[in-house]
């Protein structure tokens, strides 16, 4: 029985590398499949219609509303300026220093991917941060590994992704927040070491982009804003300083850093315009990742059933190291199984694996928040079919491969860093 839905995972992965499913339909039927094999009856307790597909849709539900909270942040900083302003001051500062610019717009990256992820995040510090560290000398690939970097650097404090792990794992949020601040300076240090090794050691190259000489228009109403007042460039900070700083609840948060940026942006006549316009732009931005979030809970749902569970045990438990060591080599070598929507990448069936490890007793869910977080450092960056890798190498002028290959070795490092702590730490 174990080995028949190791068989079917193997065919879901196989469906998602090969693009013949979008990830999000190929876990649902992935789930469905496994919850048949399991035993499990189509209705009644733990069974196929009522637990895998009713309770499992809405088992991540609080971290849909984060995601979407967050979209909506991300689409008031773009649309009030405070992300392009942020950048424009770094690189202003920088003048026609490479490294400094870079530096800067790898600041604001960290900044903006505390609120938001994936392609907005990119697009908020990119759209000019990327043609700006061109035009003053950095590498394309560089440029584009920046902005990716830097995103990744502020992916521990991003608070949907605390509320992600808190739920998927059924771990208290002060235990996934530990953890992430511990993973924070492996990553920071990763981005800081990117920017000055990569910027030095392919030289300055004055290459302009296409989209540096053919800027994007701004409409009127962008225009007539100009920079964002110093007030609302905080912005960002305010959601970040309620959940680490005073213990407030992710939703809360989020929803308090919207209100600020309304409060320190919009004139009290245009607030309810501004409210629903970028609520609406965020549910459009929400919209993919809820989609693949209502398909893991679904997925863990059913991997979490008895006669999966029963069947799972012995196989992953025979190929599962419990040597501190071990698990670092190991789970290290297996890296490059979160790309390219691997088995491990967390977003995909790498949850299912999250809550085997965990349902089974393998691991405590501590050490499974290692793995995931220590994974998802490298998914975020150098995946060539992550949305944020792919729109910063297209952006910047070079393939998502190009990008893959000069980051890899920087988030590797990252991941083994996380690793090292989970096993110091949790076995």
């Amino acid at each position: 029985m174990g080995v028949v839905i190791l068989l079917v995972m193997a065919a879901g992965v196989a469906a998602m590398l090969t693009r013949k499913l979008p990830t999000a339909f190929a876990l649902v039927v992935l789930a469905v499949v496994i919850a048949l094999v399991a035993g499990a009856p189509l209705t009644g307790k733990n069974s196929v219609l009522d637990t895998v597909l009713q309770e499992g849709a809405s088992a991540l539900a609080a971290t849909m509303i984060a995601i979407l909270l967050g979209s909506w942040l991300g689409k008031l900083l773009d649309e009030t300026g405070i992300a392009g302003t942020l950048v424009r001051k770094i690189v202003e500062f920088g003048g026609d220093r490479p490294v400094v610019v870079a530096l800067g717009v790898l600041a604001v990256s960290t900044l903006v991917g505390t609120v938001t992820g994936s392609a907005p995040a990119a697009m908020l510090a990119g759209i000019i941060g990327i043609p700006a560290m061109i035009a003053v000398g950095i590498p394309k690939v560089t440029a584009a590994g920046t902005i990716l970097m830097g995103i990744a650097a502020g992916m521990p404090f991003e608070l949907p992704v605390w509320q992600f792990f808190s739920t998927a794992l059924e771990l208290p949020i002060p235990t996934v927040r530990g953890f992430m601040i511990k993973l924070f300076p492996f990553a920071l240090a990763a981005a800081v070491l990117f920017v000055l090794v990569e910027s030095r050691r392919r030289g300055v190259e004055h290459a302009w982009s296409a989209k540096s000489l053919t800027p994007e228009p701004r409409s009127g109403r962008r225009a007539r804003l100009g920079d964002a007042a110093w007030y609302a460039l905080l912005t960002p900070v305010v959601p970040l300083v309620l959940a680490l700083g005073l213990d407030v609840a992710i939703i809360p948060s989020l929803l308090a850093g919207v209100l600020y940026c309304l409060v320190t942006t919009t004139r009290p006549r245009e607030m309810n315009k501004r409210l629903l316009r970028t609520l609406y732009g965020g549910f459009e931005v929400a919209a993919a990742p809820i989609t693949l979030f209502i398909a893991i809970g679904i997925l863990l749902a059913a991997v979490k059933l008895p006669g999966a569970i029963e069947a799972l045990e012995p196989l992953v438990e025979a190929v599962s190291p419990q040597n501190a060591v071990l698990f670092v080599l190991v789970f290290t070598v297996l890296v490059p199984l979160c790309l390219y929507r691997g088995p491990l990448n967390v977003f995909g069936l790498g949850a299912g694996i999250a809550g085997v490890l965990i349902a089974a007793g393998i691991y405590p869910a501590t050490a499974v928040l290692g793995l995931a977080t220590s994974y998802n450092q490298v998914f975020g960056v150098a995946d060539p079919t992550s949305t944020q890798t792919v729109w910063s190498a297209q952006y910047a002028g070079v393939t998502p491969q190009q990008v893959m290959i000069r980051t890899l070795p920087y988030v590797w490092a990252v991941a083994l860093g996380g690793f090292c702590v989970t096993a110091a730490t949790c076995l």
